[in-house]
């Protein structure tokens, strides 16, 4: 498939299309006329192989300094299709048992009514431990010790496996902690050592200071109408749940409370892996590749056995925090309503304000999506669902 060069006319967006993914880089390119994209890039890979690089605007929600080749952002929730990949793997390798209870690893969480919390509640979210009666400062939240802590005491909003809810920000310190206890490692080291470097990604959870001058900033723009000028609306019960502090909705977002500088050094640094990571777009769509697939240099993350895991439905249904019907694998949004990816079998995250990572197994094709200019918004972005239906009509 031969590939050739973008540049538009301005001489702003740059990189690569290979033939018959032309659609995607006009929808990249309608981002930013008619969908209020400020920078972002959007990566391809189909088949292990890449077939769209593009970038474009600034590095900087707020500055002039273009984007360049290997700008990246930080990528909010779509760093927990990343992060998920760690408790499968080591399942695969046959360290992590996904029917113990995660008291098994980790014996202090089995306080407060969570003793029959299985590994696999943890990853699809019916854990049942979305909020902190306490939410912890932005300090205490990047310790690495308080987390675990106070998600070990914290009772059960549900009995662990009879519901499901979005674990926003309570994810990051129940992954962490469980990956720490089973490996010896905290996340970010393990995802660095065993992931990222073997792929050779630019994907971090936990910034290393030496990469931080590749970081943008990132912060809110506002959502160009759609529709012909209609602006899309969410059902008033949503709009509710997030208006009301006392809802299970605004107490699992408000998990860090007052909510964290997502531009400070020191968050950047933190491992986060519900929130923090840091990648590019082809970072996000080469990880996906290779969980589906061989990747050009040779290198495949998951076994068949353990991809059917990643995408058979663990929960669906009302989702106790989202207030949406959400569909969740073991750590991965699955397509649905409230996640439209490529198709029925695609499994991926998205990022709350626009970042999306995600894989279709049945077309080989892997997707990643990046940008610095944070709509409202949790799932089904615009400007990702303009790239993804490029994709589709291409694939």
């Amino acid at each position: 498939m031969r590939e050739h060069d973008v540049v538009d006319v301005q001489g702003t967006v740059q990189g690569t299309v290979a033939d018959g993914f032309e659609a995607v880089r006009d929808a990249f390119l309608g981002n930013f006329d008619r969908r209020g994209e400020r920078g972002a890039a959007v990566a391809v890979y189909r088949d292990g192989h890449k077939v769209v690089d593009l970038w474009a605007g600034t590095r900087d929600v707020d500055g002039p300094e273009p984007w360049a080749v290997d700008t990246a952002q930080i990528v909010r929730s779509a760093t927990k299709g990343v992060a998920a990949a760690v408790p499968l793997l080591l399942h695969q390798r046959g360290q992590l048992d996904l029917d113990a209870p995660v008291a098994t690893y980790w014996p202090e969480f089995k306080a407060a009514g969570k003793d029959c919390a299985l590994v696999r509640y943890l990853l699809a979210h019916r854990a049942g431990v979305p909020l902190l009666d306490r939410p912890l400062t932005p300090a205490e939240a990047m310790d690495g010790e308080s987390g675990p802590r106070a998600i070990a005491a914290q009772r059960a909003v549900w009995e662990p496996g009879t519901e499901h809810g979005y674990h926003a920000q309570t994810y990051s310190w129940l992954l962490s902690e469980l990956v720490r206890r089973v490996t010896g490692r905290r996340i970010g080291r393990w995802i660095a050592e065993e992931i990222a470097r073997p792929l050779d990604l630019d994907f971090w959870v936990g910034l290393p200071p030496e990469e931080a001058h590749r970081v943008g900033r990132i912060g809110p723009v506002e959502s160009a109408p759609v529709g012909g000028g209609l602006k899309i609306r969410p059902k008033r019960s949503v709009a509710e749940a997030y208006q009301d502090p006392h809802s299970l909705t605004s107490r699992a977002f408000g998990a860090i409370d007052p909510a964290p500088d997502e531009n400070d050094p020191a968050y950047r640094a933190a491992e986060l892996p519900a929130s923090a990571g840091i990648s590019t777009a082809r970072a996000l769509a080469r990880v996906y590749a290779a969980m589906i697939g061989t990747v050009d240099n040779g290198n495949r993350l998951f076994a068949p056995a353990t991809l059917a895991l990643a995408r058979t439905e663990e929960s669906s249904g009302p989702d106790r925090v989202l207030v949406v019907h959400t569909r969740f694998g073991l750590g991965f949004m699955l397509h649905g309503p409230a996640a439209p990816l490529l198709g029925p079998g695609s499994f991926g995250h998205p990022g709350r304000g626009g970042s999306l990572g995600f894989a279709d197994p049945e077309s080989g094709i892997a997707f990643g999506y990046v940008t610095n200019g944070l709509q409202k918004g949790v799932t089904a972005d615009p400007r990702a669902q303009a790239l993804v239906r490029a994709v589709r009509a291409a694939a």
